[in-house]
């Protein structure tokens, strides 16, 4: 964390140092209706803050967003008149087009700002605050001259919520704005009380410039953990613009592993209620690296919370709990269809509702079409690489898609038929079950638990992924600890010794402690002794995952015992199957998908092991649970080879 506090970057650049500059400011740039919403906001350092990025950014215009639906309604009519979006035929619904060669977060180019006695993680880039200074100076001064500047104040988390944090959105972009105003709270009217409760606020300054291809390379994104605050430009995909979302997470990492270890977690995670016997509800909070499920997972359950992130802490009543520091859903549309997601496909393909559709293809009738809808396919459209036709190649003879692999859709969480109203409750909901997954082909089982917190601390350090389309340049097969590394600031090794403190907590209550599980939907054929690269199961099969898991987080089921954790039984898995989505599971297919591949599973712990010793400060516990579970599994494979069936395991099962 940082250990040196400097001068803050936005306020050498603006000058302002004094309340009465700031006013004096206000005045100079503010029409007479913006200045009397402005004097509404009457915490110091906030209006310090607004009158450094207005120094900064040097715009024609600024407007004060209070949430109102008339203000709203500005936002909406703003991104259409400036040419960020488009409407379309149906009502409410419009298209966004990131520029092609911009379609993920630009990894390369993002930073965290650190002062000399600072580190940051080994995944990340860092630059010095001097020559960030320098950066944000030649780059930002000036970049908001000819637009407005839109400065919007929301609230990540329920208000009141003892985790929430309350964050600015500055932007010259209607579309990042109009994106904030349905991901997120707007706490105008409480914003002083909400930073006075929690004692901060975050900041985000956000400019696009002109919008050209030619303006990609001196695009960036600095995030200042000293002063929480974020810097953009000359960028519009919301991953890089709407800071609200993962810079601002990042902040709340930082929070919650420094100043709030062993009692707080941020986490890229969804939340979502089952619905169980006798109509209880058992809350799951659950990581997936982006592109990998979440959304689905999410979607899964009964009684809908979040798709994405997850303020975690421990109540005084010794459970769990968590809230979604968003309420909206910035979802991945490949293969969101009406047989894996009927709900959101209600939304998005029924009137009545209001969408940001970006990088999708709009057909001849205005319709979006996208990549593994089960809808036939158009002829022609425009998608985000200008006009598309069947068959149509890029410039090296590759067949162009009709949408981009991270084509989104932007919609309210409150328009899900399954939204909760535990979406505002600030007590959050009581979480019972935490998930891991990722995209692994060949090794892990779909579903197991692990033995105690510290093994599931470890089933999160241990996610194996595929490089996906959120990230510009990502290639391959890579790590992905607890889907959140590329959000974590600071040491891994800090990060890690914050969730073994958090999950072993003896303020847990024993009888309220969550179970920890790992699940994997992408196990395929090939790696089970078939053909193809076809998925072993489907993604409705999900459902019937998560309730074994809340059976098992209530002691309702037996469970098979494993060097990596426990497994279901055949038999509760064959009733669930039939109950759950009415579908026959056959023991053949347990049996592939339950069986223990022990080559693969040794392999991916040598993975980490040999990872995780370049990392400094790593908790000993993490190869102590690694050694001692490629120790069972070796010692498995001396008596029934590689692979180990659960018949095996148990003998009757």
């Amino acid at each position: 964390m940082v250990k040196t506090h400097t001068y803050d970057i936005a306020q050498v650049i603006g000058g302002v140092t004094t309340p009465q500059a700031a006013t004096e400011l206000f005045r100079q740039h503010l029409s007479v209706e913006q200045f009397e919403r402005i004097e509404r906001i009457r915490n110091t350092a906030v209006r310090i803050k607004i009158a450094n990025a207005i120094a900064l950014c040097r715009p024609d215009r600024v407007f004060i967003h209070t949430g109102s639906e008339a203000d709203r309604e500005f936002i909406r009519r703003l991104a259409i008149d400036n040419g960020e979006e488009k409407p379309l035929p149906t009502e409410g619904h419009t298209i966004h087009y990131d520029l092609k060669e911009e379609q993920g977060r630009i990894i390369d180019r993002t930073y965290y700002i650190v002062n000399p006695d600072e580190s940051v993680s080994s995944l990340a880039n860092k630059i010095l605050r001097d020559d960030a200074l320098n950066d944000v100076r030649e780059k930002m001064s000036g970049i908001m001259k000819g637009f407005t500047m839109l400065v919007g104040f929301y609230n990540r988390g329920p208000i009141k919520a003892p985790v929430a944090n309350p964050a600015l959105e500055i932007t010259s972009s209607a579309y990042v704005m109009h994106s904030a105003d349905i991901l997120y709270r707007h706490a105008f009217d409480c914003f002083d009380e909400e930073v006075e409760r929690q004692k901060h606020f975050y900041t985000n300054i956000h400019g696009q410039g002109p919008n050209r291809p030619e303006d990609l390379p001196n695009a960036r994104v600095y995030m200042d953990r000293q002063d929480q605050t974020t810097y953009s430009c000359f960028c519009t995909y919301a991953g890089n613009t709407l800071l609200l979302k993962k810079g601002n997470h990042r902040f709340s990492v930082d929070k919650s592993v420094y100043q709030h270890r062993g009692r707080q977690l941020a986490e890229h995670m969804f939340i979502t209620g089952i619905q169980g016997p006798a109509d209880r509800i058992t809350w799951f909070a659950g990581a997936a690296p982006s592109g990998c499920g979440k959304t689905t997972t999410a979607m899964a359950g009964d009684h809908f919370v979040g798709d994405d992130l997850a303020q975690m802490w421990i109540a005084a009543d010794g459970t769990v709990r968590s809230v979604n520091p968003e309420c909206g859903i910035f979802g991945i549309v490949e293969d969101v269809n009406w047989e894996g997601d009927p709900l959101l496909m209600e939304i998005l393909r029924k009137p009545g509702h209001e969408v940001i559709w970006t990088n999708v293809l709009i057909d001849e009738n205005g319709i979006p079409q996208w990549t593994g809808n089960g809808e036939p396919m158009p002829k022609k459209g425009h998608n985000f690489q200008g006009e598309w036709w069947a068959g149509k190649t890029d410039e090296k003879g590759k067949p162009v898609p009709i949408s981009h692999p991270n084509a989104r859709c932007t919609v309210s969480a409150r328009a899900l038929s399954n939204c909760s109203d535990a979406l505002e409750a600030p007590a959050g909901v009581e979480t019972r079950v935490i998930t891991y997954s990722g995209r692994d082909s060949d090794t892990m089982p779909p579903v197991w638990v692990a033995k105690g917190p510290d093994e599931g601390v470890v089933i999160g350090a241990c996610i194996v992924s595929a490089a996906t389309a959120t990230e510009v340049g990502a290639r391959g097969v890579k790590r992905a600890p607890w889907a959140n590394a590329p959000f974590i600031p600071g040491a891994l090794g800090d990060y890690m010794d914050a969730q073994f403190k958090f999950f072993g907590s003896q303020e847990i209550a024993d009888d309220k402690r969550p179970i920890i599980a790992g699940l994997n939907y992408f196990l395929t054929h090939e790696a089970r002794g078939g053909k193809g690269r076809q998925l072993l199961g489907e993604k409705r099969d999900v459902k019937v995952w998560m309730g074994w898991l809340e059976r098992c987080a209530r002691k309702e089921v037996k469970t098979i015992e494993t060097p990596i954790g426990h497994l279901p039984r055949y038999a509760d898995l064959k009733r669930l199957f039939a109950d759950l989505i009415a579908k026959d599971y056959p023991r053949e297919l347990y049996d592939k998908q339950f069986s223990l591949y022990i080559d693969n599973i040794v392999a991916r712990i040598d993975l980490q092991i040999g990872a995780y010793r370049h990392e400094p400060n790593v908790p000993v516990r993490l190869f102590e649970v690694l050694y001692e579970q490629r120790g069972g599994l070796t010692a498995l494979r001396q008596v029934f080879g590689p692979v180990v069936t659960p018949d095996q395991l148990t003998g009757n099962c």
